[in-house]
């Protein structure tokens, strides 16, 4: 092909800026959400101060990365619903940390809120990037979000309420976020 046909133009060169901004971003969640679900599974079993604090720490870093997709997704990012993620993970940090005061079950019915209501975001954020590639993990995990946020809030009701959940429930999320980085640099890689 000759230089003249290979010039892209601003608005795929936006995109594919913000897949590739994606792509890194999802790469980092991965990384940060399996090493922090090694960490609360050392300690699930009681409210530690040092569990305490990863328990405030997922959700200021949920805000922290989506502060980073609203900066460098281009066109690709949907204003209203990044907003709205950032402001429920910053009052999940805060209700966890209160509710870290109480007992797991009241940890585990905030988290379980929190889970609900950024599972539709989530899904509604993916939904509105199909076309960058890579989004149906992220459509599935947004779902799979809001389900498990309702079995939390149900198992905070339970005899067998436990931290440990919620670790299983980031590292699943940390694969999705893994299977569409994967996805988005294929996508990359083709389009080369």
């Amino acid at each position: 092909m000759s230089s003249s046909t290979e010039a892209a133009t601003p608005v795929a060169t936006e995109t594919t800026g913000g897949a590739d901004g994606l792509r890194n971003l999802y790469y980092a969640r991965f990384g940060f959400a399996i090493v922090w679900t090694g960490l609360l599974a050392l300690t699930a079993s009681a409210l530690t101060p040092f569990g305490i604090a990863l328990l405030v720490v997922y959700p200021l870093f949920d805000v922290a990365a989506a502060v980073v997709d609203f900066r460098s997704s281009g066109s690709a990012r949907p204003r209203a619903p990044l907003y709205a993620n950032m402001a429920l993970s910053l009052l999940a940090a805060i209700g966890v940390a209160v509710a870290a005061g109480s007992d797991i079950p009241s940890v585990l019915r905030v988290w379980g809120a929190w889970a609900i209501t950024a599972g539709i975001v989530q899904l509604v954020v993916a939904i509105q990037r199909r076309r960058l590639g890579g989004q149906w993990a992220m459509i599935l995990s947004g779902g799979l979000s809001a389900v498990a946020g309702s079995t939390f809030v149900l198992q905070a009701g339970g005899a067998d309420a436990s931290l440990t959940t919620i670790a299983g429930y980031a590292a699943v999320g940390g694969v999705f976020f893994l299977i569409s980085a994967i996805r988005l640099h294929l996508r990359a890689a083709d389009a080369r």
